[in-house]
């Protein structure tokens, strides 16, 4: 059973014991590395262990809930949270702050030095409320190496402070940043407890679409992000796209369509979606020019080149 401290956890019982325990004994690490796929409840982990680690004396006190209305407001003087930005127009934009601004991203977002610089400098100051303050980076994989290295700078003296580095796993950071934090394993959820989660949080009519279960393999979150894009994507577009086009003249049309319509993100949804599709229908030749488009896509190839080639390949094989 998942700890009654981390309510709304599900499945990730060791996680949450290992941080409790923590708690319980007053030994808390520096760093804590959050790592395993995305959408199994990592972040929501960081959230309810930085309200212990806020208050942990005070687990009966209504100044538990205020803390934790704080923290969901992103308000609270000792936490900094970070997430990858897009660069737009010589500003810094989350991907909410894109999506309010009506705008595409062109690229994938990325943890850049300055947001590290930040971390820097919110961590010279002392904790304005708690004991400590806390730092929490999502998605760190996205982290060059400029600001990788200045985050190990930070690492080596975290001062009174617990950061959090979330990541799919060890290999997607520098060994020299894994060595100083304590590793908490995550790991995918079984059916019934990727049913639990999506009825929990409203999502039951992902339960009638089998091909985007197939595709979040244990992930919640990722099941409803691959549920919101089907959504978006219109579907004579999609219902063209698992049809292999029939002529080199189809596919320069299908690339072009998919380049004016889709952002960056949206395409390598679809490419995820196209594999799944075509190795459902017994098309694995197809795979391979797919995998490529989307090493390519991931590389900031323009993208109604990546298409074109992928999709006359594509049509080749067919």
């Amino acid at each position: 059973m998942v700890p009654a401290s981390f309510p709304g956890l599900v499945g990730q019982t060791q996680a949450a014991s290992l941080l409790s325990y923590a708690i319980a004994q007053g030994r808390i690490a520096p760093a804590y590395l959050f790592a395993g796929p995305d959408g199994v409840g990592r972040s929501l982990t960081a959230r309810r262990f930085v309200e212990l680690l806020l208050s942990p004396s005070e687990a009966t006190n209504p100044k538990v809930e205020l803390q934790r209305k704080r923290l969901l407001q992103g308000n609270h003087p000792d936490v900094l949270w970070v997430e990858p930005t897009y660069l737009h127009q010589g500003k810094l934009l989350t991907a909410s702050a894109l999506a309010a601004a009506a705008q595409r991203p062109k690229a994938q977002p990325q943890i850049r030095l300055e947001q590290v610089r930040d971390v820097s400098r919110f961590l010279s100051r002392p904790p304005l409320e708690s004991s400590r303050s806390v730092v929490v980076l999502e998605q760190s994989e996205t982290m060059g190496e400029a600001a990788a290295n200045g985050l190990l700078k930070t690492l080596e003296e975290p001062g009174q402070a617990t950061l959090i580095v979330i990541a799919p796993g060890v290999e997607a950071l520098l060994p020299t940043l894994v060595s100083r934090c304590q590793k908490i394993p995550f790991s995918r959820l079984a059916m019934a407890e990727m049913i639990q989660v999506l009825q929990q949080t409203g999502h039951d009519e992902i339960l009638a679409a089998p091909q985007v279960l197939a595709m979040a393999q244990g992930s919640p979150g990722e099941a409803i992000k691959s549920w919101q894009q089907l959504q978006s994507i219109p579907p004579d577009l999609l219902q063209v796209a698992t049809q292999p086009p029939q002529s080199p003249r189809a596919a320069l049309e299908l690339a072009r369509q998919i380049d004016a319509t889709l952002d960056t993100e949206a395409q390598l949804w679809l490419i995820d979606y196209l594999q799944h599709f075509f190795w459902q229908q017994i098309q694995p030749q197809l795979l391979q020019p797919l995998e490529q488009a989307r090493q390519q896509l991931l590389s900031y190839a323009q993208p109604r080149l990546v298409w074109e080639v992928a999709l006359l390949a594509i049509s080749q094989s067919c």
